[in-house]
């Protein structure tokens, strides 16, 4: 936790706010000569000033350098405590508007996103809406005796296999005969109805399907729709933004932060620490373990569906040094877009 802001003098103030605003903008440390002419201060007394708030966790000198950066805690105190934000131009709200026009619910979220990652020069990433995997086929191709491969369809063209253990002398004719059932009667169901529908032929013994080899299909869909359900629906768009001219400088911070956007189960975790609340959620560098390693910064908010419920989160990951003035409400507007989209 920074201290607060009421704590730092006027003068103090001031000058911390100036070396933020100009290391951000620039990317270099800020020297007192650079804020000279900013304030009424000689550099000697804008050193002196500076030296305080180094010692008090604010800023930092790195390696020999005579200028001063932000730290982590600085820049949580700039954010929380004297950045002043307003809504993005019109131009920026028009184009990520646009994306969201005559589109399906993913269309309209990779559309926004990539859009998003574009202004911001960072990697755009939308935690979307679960929905439920409709069963559009399903077949099995015998392995062994006592395993074969279950290939599952749906509807949405995705396909997913399995190995499945034969049991009690299933035969593979009879898993066959299942599948060829579920084929004729249940496509298009989503798989828990699918799973309802065949447990009841079993009961009812309505139609001439094994019994055992019912129960096992039964139960792979039951296992597929669980899964299915906890699976996180992740979009990660524009990672090459990462890689700018600035990129050589710091290529080890880069290549661990493109390496930490594989993790999409880890980033899904961290985007859903943002549904809670209203508005946007700032992670600065270790504030988030994820990121700790390649000292990024993830501003996030939540979008909500027709209900009023939070159905989704959107946001950006890039370095700590991001224009938080101008990103920050541009991620809360997309959020906002995209629930006057969901209505």
């Amino acid at each position: 936790m920074s201290e607060p802001i009421g704590d730092l003098t006027i003068r103090m103030r001031d000058i911390f706010r100036l070396v933020v605003e100009a290391y951000l903008d620039r990317g270099q440390p800020i020297g007192s000569k650079a804020l000279a002419g900013a304030v009424s201060l000689s550099p000697a007394s804008i050193r002196g000033v500076m030296q305080e708030l180094e010692e008090r966790g604010l800023l930092t000198h790195p390696h020999t350098s005579a200028g001063r950066i932000p730290t982590e805690t600085g820049l949580r105190l700039f954010v929380d405590g004297i950045m002043h934000s307003a809504l993005p131009p019109a131009r920026e709200r028009a184009a990520i508007e646009a994306q969201l026009k005559d589109r399906s619910v993913e269309e309209a979220l990779e559309a926004a996103t990539a859009t998003l990652s574009g202004l911001s020069a960072c990697a755009g990433v939308v935690l979307a809406p679960k929905t439920e995997l409709r069963l559009k086929q399903l077949s099995f191709v015998p392995l062994a005796a006592d395993r074969a491969l279950a290939v599952l369809v749906g509807s949405d063209g995705s396909v997913e296999n399995r190995v499945v253990p034969l049991a009690g002398g299933t035969s593979a004719l009879a898993l066959g005969e299942v599948a060829n059932f579920v084929n004729a009667r249940l496509s298009g169901m989503t798989l828990a109805e699918a799973e309802a529908r065949l447990r009841a032929e079993i009961t009812e013994r309505r139609e001439a399907i094994d019994a055992v080899a019912a129960e096992l299909v039964a139960r792979g869909l039951a296992d597929w729709s669980e899964d299915h359900a906890q699976r996180p629906v992740l979009i990660v768009r524009g990672q090459a933004n990462l890689i700018d001219e600035g990129a050589a400088a710091d290529l080890e911070r880069v290549r661990r932060l493109l390496d930490e956007l594989e993790d999409r189960q880890e980033i899904a975790r961290l985007l859903e620490g943002a549904r809670e609340g209203q508005g946007c959620r700032i992670f600065i560098g270790s504030e988030n373990r994820m990121f700790a390693l390649s000292g990024s910064s993830v501003i996030a908010a939540p979008y909500h569906g027709s209900d009023g419920q939070v159905v989704g989160v959107v946001g950006v990951i890039g370095p700590t040094r991001l224009n938080y003035a101008r990103v920050v409400p541009m991620v809360d507007f997309t959020a906002q877009a995209l629930t006057r989209y969901m209505r």
